[in-house]
Formats: structure tokens, sequence, C-alpha cells
């Protein structure tokens, strides 16, 4: 397909997640088995016209004066893909598979829409209820902010030192241009790919298939880190999901101690079972039901909390979510979150630390959670966060915004990660 062709294939998937409300995912899914003619570099690229689209929303429709399909793939193509509207009318032109030409009208709307006179919430792409709140967070800076999350994501992976080392990571995925984290100690990253183009599968590498790399954000990958987890404690994943921080911790602590990964969901457990076993950690223990953990009630050196948010960090890679999200979604989360915090707490030993991690950018769910479970639990502190960070990671001072009390923020601006929230409290001793 050229690119006229694969043009009209994101405007119409464009449509479908719009007059029927469906996650960008599965209007894709449903598009390539309908369309069984797309090869692998088709599909990735219309899947990427999607996505641009998504992300730069706002922008988009400020460009062409529109906000239908046709007007957002435009803007994707104009705004992300390095095409001006005279190149991209003469890709189409002779294309009996492309969309109509720029009419005088859009290409009106393009001279004159430049994104430098547009409104701080149309250049960060993000709705407008949630303005306000992204200031909160990150006061002038809140528009880059914003636009940092709208750009494309690398492709961050983790060393699983209970099998290898990141350097042999790195030996193996010389091919496909990974490269150290920045910051994380054991992270891996594949930069953002261009244009049409897609990252390698590295899942279908035989080192993946060992079970020597994970896939993980590296801001998931410092959250974990600064948890501190240590060989021989007791540690209590909470909110373990697919088990993502839970192969990290068993990395940290050697296989040494015991782990035991819960989640109030049994299908979110899942795939935790195929993947401790390919990464051959051992020392932990996959508790589901939740009556099962009353015996570990003020045992826990470590009780990790990575809490169900609204995943406002993570708009880089689920865009269409940006865009499905509503002041009521965030209300229950923080309501869900305070009501996890307190149950989890329970668990914490005396003198042993309560970790709290969200893939949020909103202050509701970060520093004010964190500050509201204090204020309702006397028998927790914060931990010092400029301490811990200088003591974990002393050689990127700056890369995050640390409130000495009320915890650490990570972004795709400031830090290259996803959006990310750590804070750790400690239990009283007595």
């Amino acid at each position: 397909m050229r690119l006229g062709g694969r043009l009209s294939a994101a405007i119409e998937v464009l449509h479908d997640i719009q007059s029927r409300h469906r996650p960008a995912a599965e209007a894709l899914k449903d598009w390539g088995l309908s369309h069984r003619f797309a090869g692998a570099g088709d599909r990735a690229a219309i899947g990427n016209i999607v996505y641009d689209a998504l992300r730069r929303r706002r922008s988009a429709a400020w460009l062409l004066g529109d906000q239908t399909p046709r007007a957002l793939a435009f803007g994707a193509l104009l705004l992300e893909w390095g095409e001006s509207a005279s190149s991209l009318n003469a890709a189409l032109e002779g294309d009996h598979f492309a969309p109509p030409a720029m009419s005088e009208d859009e290409l009106r709307a393009v001279e004159a829409n430049t994104l430098a006179a547009a409104p701080a919430e149309i250049s960060a792409d993000c709705p407008d209820w949630c303005a306000p709140y992204l200031e909160q967070a990150f006061g002038s800076a809140w528009a880059e902010e914003g636009r940092a999350l709208a750009a494309r994501p690398p492709l961050d992976l983790r060393a699983n030192t209970l099998k290898s080392s990141r350097e042999r990571v790195l030996a193996e995925l010389a091919g496909q241009g990974a490269v150290p984290t920045r910051i994380a100690s054991d992270g891996l990253r594949i930069a953002p790919v261009e244009g049409g183009r897609r990252h390698p599968n590295v899942q279908a590498e035989p080192a993946f298939r060992k079970g020597w790399f994970e896939v993980q954000d590296e801001g998931s990958q410092i959250a974990g880190e600064l948890a501190g987890a240590l060989a021989g404690m007791q540690v209590l994943d909470y909110c373990a999901g697919g088990g993502g921080k839970t192969l990290e911790l068993a990395a940290q602590m050697n296989n040494r101690g015991q782990i035991f990964a819960h989640d109030a969901e049994k299908t979110r457990l899942a795939p935790i079972f195929d993947r401790l076993r390919r990464a051959d950690a051992r020392n932990v223990q996959v508790v589901s039901k939740a009556d099962e953990l009353e015996t570990l009630g003020g045992r826990m050196d470590i009780v990790l909390v990575d809490a169900p948010c609204t995943g406002s960090g993570t708009w880089r890679r689920r865009p269409d979510a940006k865009w499905r999200l509503t002041q009521r979604q965030l209300d229950l989360r923080v309501n869900e979150q305070a009501q996890i915090l307190d149950k989890a707490s329970r668990f914490v030993k005396p003198g042993g630390r309560l970790v709290y991690i969200t893939c949020s950018v909103f202050p509701q769910e970060n520093g004010g959670q964190l500050r509201s479970f204090l204020a309702r639990n006397p028998r927790f502190r914060p931990v010092d966060h400029d301490k811990l960070w200088q003591g974990t990671f002393a050689d990127h001072a700056g890369r995050v915004r640390i409130d000495g009390e009320a915890g650490v923020v990570m972004t795709p601006h400031l830090t290259g990660t996803d959006g990310f929230f750590f804070a750790a409290m400690e239990r009283n001793p007595q």
C-alpha cells in the first residue's frame, strides 16, 4: 500500500473508534482481520497514523480547523511524519486508494492555524478538564509536560539478572538498536520509531524466550529499585497484576527471602505463572484469595501497592484512554486507592515500609493520596524521599520532581519515562 491507501485506512479506523467508542487496539485488530491483504508494514503504518492522531488530537483539530477523522489523520501526518501540505498532496496525487487531496479551505486553515498561537490546552493535547490538574502538578511547565505525554514512546526492557545481565542482553539486541537506559540499573531502551516503522518484536527473540529480559518501562523499573527490596526480606506485592514488579523484586532479592504476589482480580494474575517460570523467579508465592493473606498481617518488611489508577502517565502508549477518561472515573479511582492503602497497611510490620506507586500524573492520585493516608494512619510517616533518591540514583539529580515528604514524580519530559509516582512510608517501630 502507498501512503494514500494507508491514510484512507487510518481514517476508516478513526471513524470506527469515534462512532462506536471503541478502544484503538480493538478497532485496528478488526480492520486487519477484514483486510487480510494488508501486510505487516501496512498495518504498522496505519496503526502509527491512528495513534499519532489520537496523541495529537487537539493539535490536529486546531491545525485543520475540524475534528473529523479525516482532519485528525491528515493532522497526524503533518505534525508527526514530517509532511508539509504540499508534499502530502503530491504523495496523494494519482493514488486511486487515497482520500481526496487537501482542499483550498484545508490548506488555508493549515497556513493560518499555527500551533504557536494555540491555547496551552491545545498544544498540550489534553482534555480541558485535565488541564487544571496538570497545572497543579507541574506549575508553569504543565503544557510542556502535556506535550511530552503526547509524543511517541520508546520500548523499554529490563535485563533479568537471575539469568543474564544487561551487558549480555545488549549484545543480543545490538541489531535492534538497544542501548542502556539513563537511570534504571538494569534497563535497556529502543528509541521511538519514526514514520511508518514499528518496534521490533522483541518477544520473538531467543533471549526473551530464555527469560533474559522483560518488557518494562524505565519509570516502572526505577520505582521498583526505590522500593528497596533486599535478599531475605518478606515482601507483599499487593496489586501484583501480571507480575512485572514481582519479577523485578525477585531479581533484586536474588531469589532469597519470600515474595507474596496478590491481586484482588484473579484474571489479572493469570500471566504471572508463565512469567515466573521463564524468569526463574523461585521465591514467589502467588496468593489469589484475600483470606489467605490474613496470616501475613503485621509481618511484611515491604508491602508494595502498585495501585489501580487513571493511567494518565501512560497516555503516550494508550492515547485513546486519554479521551475516554472522565472526572467520575478519577474520583472512583481515588476512593479505590484509599481503600486499598488502608487494607494493605495492615500487613506492614513495625519498622517496615509501605510503598505506593501509580502510573498517573494527577496530584489527587499521588501526593494528595499520600497525605490523606498519613492523616488517617498516624502509625506511618513518610521516608525522606530526597535522601532515598540520592542514595539510589545519586548521579541523576534533577531528573525527577521530589517533595521530601510527598513522594517522587517521574515524567516523559523530565525523566524520559512514562509518568510515574513513587512514595514510601515507614511504620513506627512500636
